[in-house]
């Protein structure tokens, strides 16, 4: 569905509760019944009419476009077939994962050795998939969810372990920016729920923070990765150490 089709279409659905009628409307327009059906049919509000129209059951746009977002079913992840297309073709991987973090097309072609053209080809295949909707100018918009994910054993998360998290681990961590902990300790089955939690809050909070930063120039930013987990473990080295007559220990949990 179009954006401006999805527009009318909720203009219409909050005239319904409002309990207004085309007629109503087209009294308040100064128009013929048929004329205001004839715009819904057709979906041919100008800007001032929509307003208009707006004003007349007691909305403003933004929360047209509010109630419009609300109704969307956002993507929460891809299916297996096509994190398979996007590792096998390393330009269209790069481009995702650039509009994913809500790069323009100027900005992607200023800053990589990619034309318009492809970029464009990209944004087309992207919009086919509903990752995001395409708006005039080559604009878009994203239709992932808060919580988009890559999938557990998917093709993109094997990419990670096998090519990026490699690199990633290469470095001391010692530089501008860089923080990391190795932890290790004993604890309750309540303790390891509330860790599962806390990972999963910085998370969300890396996710607002890179939403919340998205409208800043490039200059301003650079490009960060986080590896967030947590698990129970006793490591092979231990395993291997331990009497033969005591078990490995396994807490119960959920």
């Amino acid at each position: 569905m179009s954006q401006t089709h999805a527009l009318v279409a909720e203009l219409k659905r909050a005239m319904k509760e409002a309990g207004r009628t085309y007629r109503d409307l087209a009294a308040h327009l100064e128009l013929s019944e048929a004329s205001v059906k004839r715009m819904f049919a057709q979906q041919g509000f100008s800007m001032e009419r929509m307003e208009q129209s707006l004003a007349f059951i007691g909305l403003d746009f933004w929360e047209l476009v509010e109630r419009v977002n609300s109704r969307r079913e956002f993507l929460s992840e891809l299916t297996a077939e096509q994190e398979a297309a996007l590792v096998s073709d390393p330009d269209f991987f790069v481009v995702t994962f650039l509009v994913l973090n809500r790069w323009s097309l100027a900005e992607i072609v200023s800053e990589y050795e990619f034309s318009e053209r492809q970029v464009e080809q990209v944004l087309f295949k992207l919009n086919r998939l509903n990752v995001i909707e395409l708006l005039p100018l080559n604009r878009y918009r994203l239709l992932t969810s808060r919580n988009f994910a890559w999938r557990r054993q998917g093709s993109v998360s094997q990419f990670f372990k096998q090519r990026v998290m490699p690199e990633f681990f290469s470095s001391d961590f010692a530089g501008p920016g860089e923080e990391m902990r190795i932890l290790g300790g004993m604890l309750s089955a309540a303790s390891i729920a509330e860790m599962q939690e806390g990972v999963m809050r910085l998370a969300r909070r890396f996710a607002e923070l890179a939403e919340q930063d998205s409208t800043l120039p490039l200059e301003g930013k650079t490009g960060c990765s986080a590896v967030l987990a947590f698990r129970p473990i006793e490591y092979s080295m231990f395993v291997e150490r331990r009497r033969a007559d005591r078990p490995v220990r396994r807490l119960k949990l959920g």
